[in-house]
Parts: C-alpha cells; structure tokens; sequence
C-alpha cells in the first residue's frame, strides 16, 4: 500500500489529496498527511534503490537550467539528460554563476563516473569555465537548439510545481525533483517511438524493477 501511495504520487501529477480518495475508493483509509510522510521518507529509499540498479547513462549530457520560486525568491534548477532522456541528475541551487556551475559538474561526474564523451549547454559562460576545468576532454557544443530536449525537459517538474502550488523549501524541492527524475526515469519507455506490443514488454520489465526496488 505504501509503495502503490508513493509511485501515484511520483509518477502521476497528484495530489495527497487524490491519492487518499483513490485508496479510499478502494477501502483503504489513510490520511494525507500519512501519505506526505510516506513519501518523504520511502521515497528518498526507494530513489537510492533505483540509482544503485539503474543501468547506466549514454555518453552525451543535455545540460540546462530552470527557474523556480520558493518563497519569493528566484531558484536555479540544474538538470542533465542522456541522449535518451535519462536525467543524469537534477541539482537546485541559490546561484548560476561559475562556482554553481563547478558543483553541478562535479555531481554529473559521479553519477557518470567519468566525462562524458559530449556535452551540450547553452552559451552561458559558466558552462564554458566549468567544461575546461573539469571536463577538457569532453567535446563542448552550443549551437543553436540543439539543446531544446533539456530546456524541454523543465515542463515536467513546472507542472507538478503548479500542482503543488509551489514548493515550500529548497530541502523540499530537491527531495521531489530527486524522486520524480528517478521514477521518470525508471517509466520513460518512449511510447510514441514502440510498437504497442513492446511498449507493453517494457512497461511490465519497468513495474517488476519498481518491485524489487520497494520490496
């Protein structure tokens, strides 16, 4: 129950409202701030749990930034995806200056555990900055459009931040894009590029990863 409360709220855009009318409709009674806990802390398990299985990124990084607000004040949501619309990562910070742009580098040559063999970012000098430092060896593009898949790639978690009427903290925000790009990652079966049959075949292989990583 609580692995089904949680994946309804990661994968669809739905409130803990919702979710405690969809297990009422099914006489499972819970209360939604049950359902927020829940999802605060088993979450954050079944994420790391995800990470540790998931099979590994391409070899090219999308790299953007979005803005949100919290509290007033403007955020920078830093977000990197494979030539697959994996997310790589997703990192939200205060600044979109160089030393902002060097943490983000860094996380992304973690998760990656090497340099990717191209990146491709808009002109913002940070990136410039953070590529020679960090990442010499690693073919730098930025021409124009090439990098729409990740500025793209914001329009979901803008949804779920209209849903939820904005986030309350940068500790809150960080927690749910974290989660959400894992789940999305684990569900991006590209529909609209299968046969129905195979896209069946990847759905069932993506819920039986979801059962391991939960039980």
């Amino acid at each position: 129950m609580i692995a089904y409360a949680v994946w309804l709220y990661y994968r669809f855009n739905l409130s803990h409202r919702d979710i405690e009318d969809l297990l009422a409709e099914r006489g499972i009674i819970v209360t939604r701030e049950s359902i927020r806990l829940w999802c605060i802390k088993f979450g954050a398990i079944y994420t790391r749990r995800l990470k540790r299985k998931h099979r590994g990124y391409g070899d090219t990084f999308f790299i953007d930034k979005g803005f949100v607000k919290i509290n007033g004040k403007q955020r920078y949501l830093w977000r990197a995806l494979d030539q697959d619309g994996e997310v790589v990562d997703v990192y939200l910070q205060a600044k979109r200056n160089g030393a902002a742009a060097k943490r983000f580098f860094r996380r992304l040559l973690r998760s990656h555990g090497g340099e990717p063999r191209r990146i491709v970012t808009d002109k913002l000098r940070s990136y410039g900055v953070s590529h020679r430092e960090l990442m010499s060896e690693t073919i730098h593009s930025t021409s124009q459009y090439e990098n729409n898949r990740a500025e793209q790639s914001h329009e979901a978690t803008r949804v779920r931040e209209r849903g939820m009427r904005r986030f309350k903290s940068m500790r809150q925000a960080q927690r749910f894009v974290t989660a959400h790009a894992a789940v999305q990652n684990l569900f991006n079966l590209g529909r609209h590029l299968v046969r129905a049959q195979h896209y069946r075949n990847l759905r069932v292989s993506a819920f039986n990863e979801w059962s391991r990583a939960v039980a």
